[in-house]
C-alpha cells in the first residue's frame, strides 16, 4: 500500500502536467469555472443522473467521437460549404476546437443559464451565416434540417466514442436514453424531427445518405486533422486519434473520404493504440475541475 501511494505521488507531476497540455488544447487557458459552480441546486440542462453526463464525460471517448463527428458532418455539401466559407477552421483549427468544446461543456454541465446563454450566442450568429453552395444551391445556418444533420452526425459519432473506449459501455437502452437526453440542445437550436433513439438514427442516416458526397473541403478537413498539432507530440497524438476516428464512421463515409485503411489495420492497430491513449486521458483528466464543480453545484442544497 505504501509503495502504491509513493508510485502515485511520483506520477503525480506528470499528470499535472498532462492535464494542463489537455485543457489548453481543448479548452484554452480559462475553464471559466463560473459557469459550472453556481447557483446551488442548479441541476443544469442534464444533471449528474444523466446519461449525458455520463457520455461526454468520458475524454477518449469524446475526442476520438468528436473527430469522427467532424468527418462526418463534412460529407453533407450544403454544411460544408457555411463551413467552408464562413469558418476559421484553416487559419485557427485551435480556436475551432476550443469554441466546440466549450459549447459541448457548458451545456452539458453548465449551469441552466450558462447553457441557455452559450445556445443564445449560437443562435444569433446563424442567421448571418447563409450563401450559395458551388452547385448553387442556397444553404444558411438556422435551416433546421442542416441543425439535426449537424447534431445527429455529431451525438451518433460521440455514442459510437463512448462505446468504443469506455470500460463500461452503455447498455442499448441507455443508448437511446442518450440520444432521447441529447435532443433537447438540438432542440433549442432550432432543429426539428431529432432522432432520439438508435433506430431513429439508422433510418435517418439511411434517408439521408444520397445527399452526402466528399467535397474538396471535406478532404480539407481529413487533411488538417491529420496534421494538426502545436508539436510533434500533439501531432502524433492527433493522427492516432484520427486513425481511431476513422474506424467509428460508418464504411459508406470512409469510402466517400477515399481512407482505405483494412479492417485488421482498423481492429489490431488503431483501436489498440488509440485504447491505450485513452486510458492515459482518463488518468490525466480524472475527474476535471469543471466536473466537479458541476457536480458539487447540482448537487448542493439550493441557497
Amino acid at each position: 500500500m505504501a509503495g502504491t501511494t509513493a508510485g502515485a505521488t511520483l506520477l503525480e507531476p506528470l499528470r499535472a502536467r498532462l492535464l494542463a497540455e489537455i485543457n489548453a488544447t481543448v479548452h484554452g487557458a480559462d475553464l471559466h469555472l463560473e459557469r459550472y459552480d453556481r447557483p446551488a441546486g442548479d441541476p443544469g440542462l442534464f444533471g449528474p443522473d444523466s446519461v449525458v453526463w455520463r457520455v461526454h464525460g468520458h475524454p477518449a471517448g469524446m475526442l476520438v467521437g468528436g473527430f469522427a463527428a467532424l468527418l462526418l458532418q463534412s460529407l453533407h455539401p450544403l454544411a460544408m460549404a457555411a463551413v467552408s466559407a464562413h469558418s476559421d477552421f484553416r487559419t485557427d483549427p485551435t480556436g475551432r476546437l476550443h469554441r466546440t468544446a466549450r459549447f459541448v461543456t457548458t451545456t452539458t454541465l453548465g449551469s441552466t443559464a450558462a447553457a441557455e446563454e452559450a445556445i443564445a450566442a449560437v443562435r444569433r450568429i446563424h442567421p448571418r451565416v447563409r450563401g450559395l453552395a458551388p452547385d448553387g444551391r442556397p444553404y444558411r445556418a438556422d435551416d433546421p434540417a442542416l441543425l439535426t444533420w449537424v447534431h445527429t452526425a455529431e451525438v451518433r459519432c460521440f455514442l459510437a466514442g463512448h462505446q468504443t473506449f469506455a470500460a463500461t459501455p452503455l447498455s442499448p437502452a441507455e443508448c437511446d436514453r442518450y440520444l432521447a437526453e441529447v435532443t433537447r440542445v438540438a432542440e433549442r437550436l432550432g432543429a426539428t424531427g431529432v432522432p432520439s433513439s438508435r433506430a431513429a438514427v439508422a433510418r435517418y442516416l439511411a434517408r439521408l445518405r444520397p445527399e452526402l458526397r466528399v467535397t474538396p473541403p471535406a478532404l480539407e478537413v481529413l487533411g488538417l486533422l491529420r496534421r494538426f498539432g502545436r508539436s510533434r507530440r500533439e501531432r502524433l497524438a492527433v493522427r492516432l486519434l484520427t486513425n481511431a476516428a476513422l474506424g467509428l464512421l460508418p464504411p459508406w463515409a470512409r469510402a466517400e473520404l477515399g481512407v482505405r485503411r483494412p479492417w485488421p489495420v482498423r481492429a489490431c492497430w488503431d483501436r489498440p493504440l488509440a485504447r491505450t491513449g485513452g486510458r492515459i486521458l482518463v488518468w490525466a483528466c480524472g475527474p476535471s475541475q469543471i466536473r466537479r464543480a458541476a457536480h458539487a453545484r447540482a448537487t448542493a442544497a439550493a441557497d
